[in-house]
């Protein structure tokens, strides 16, 4: 069965900078993986790069290809990959209603549009996803009156108005309380448990569900660690690659960084 993720020596700009330069990484079906890095080590361009909005410098001996292929039809390819990003957030007008957040997903808009149509099934699926996530009663108020957690809700159920196998998170939980938070990280687990492959990409180590057994530490635009949570999550790992003192805490499958004592 092809992996979620095939990229093999990928080099990739933004603009006038490269970002990575002969990339490889993989990542299987069933795989649920945290990416984690400190700001400016690529993880917004890799989100760029699943999301098609970039491509790799061509070569014969590099690709990125998602499912096994390399070209897609943007439609089929939301039905098997569901894509969160902050970026995505930071899009949405303070006068979009919830429901409509959820069904822009059809047509992969910010918000709706008049011209756009849904049907009967569309709408009732929506429903149901905003029923599961727990957020029916704020579907007719505006972006902007919801809290930023209801607000996160309603994204990831744009993404799951599709039932894609695959969800990709960007740091979902950043700037929640820890209500918020608690209860994003159990819809997560409760997703994992109904079949869904999760890929976390963050730098917040607490909102790594247990659930998620690879851990791939990327840098400057560089792979350095990647493997078994237990062996790559350490915090002698997490202080090379935050540059800073660190000292793990592990309670209930979760991990949380403290400041460690410098060297």
């Amino acid at each position: 069965m092809p992996g979620v993720l095939d990229i093999k020596r990928a080099t990739v700009y933004r603009g006038e900078t490269r970002v990575f330069e002969e990339l490889s990484l993989d990542i299987a079906v069933g795989e649920h993986t945290a990416i984690l890095g400190p700001n400016g080590a690529g993880k917004s361009t890799l989100l760029k790069l699943l999301s098609r909005e970039l491509s790799p410098v061509p070569r014969e001996d590099g690709y990125v290809r998602l499912f096994g292929r390399e070209q897609w039809d943007v439609w089929d390819l939301r039905a098997r990959l569901g894509i969160v990003s902050h970026d995505l957030h930071h899009r949405y007008s303070d006068e979009v209603r919830g429901t409509d957040v959820v069904l822009s997903g059809y047509y992969a808009s910010v918000g709706t549009y008049d011209h756009q149509r849904f049907t009967p099934a569309q709408r009732h699926r929506a429903d149901h996803v905003m029923d599961e996530l727990g957020v029916t009663s704020h579907k007719d108020r505006m972006f902007a009156e919801l809290s930023a957690g209801e607000q996160r809700r309603f994204l990831l159920g744009r993404a799951l108005v599709h039932d894609p196998g695959v969800l990709i998170l960007d740091e979902p939980t950043g700037g929640l309380d820890l209500n918020a938070c608690f209860r994003y990280l159990e819809i997560v687990r409760r997703l994992i448990r109904d079949g869904k492959t999760i890929i976390l990409v963050t730098h917040h180590i607490h909102e790594i569900p247990p659930e998620v057994s690879r851990i791939v530490l990327l840098k400057a635009g560089r792979i350095v660690g990647d493997g078994d949570k237990r062996t790559v999550l350490t915090g002698d790992n997490l202080a090379d690659l935050f540059e800073t003192p660190v000292t793990l805490v592990r309670a209930n499958g979760y991990y949380q960084a403290m400041p460690g004592r410098s060297r």
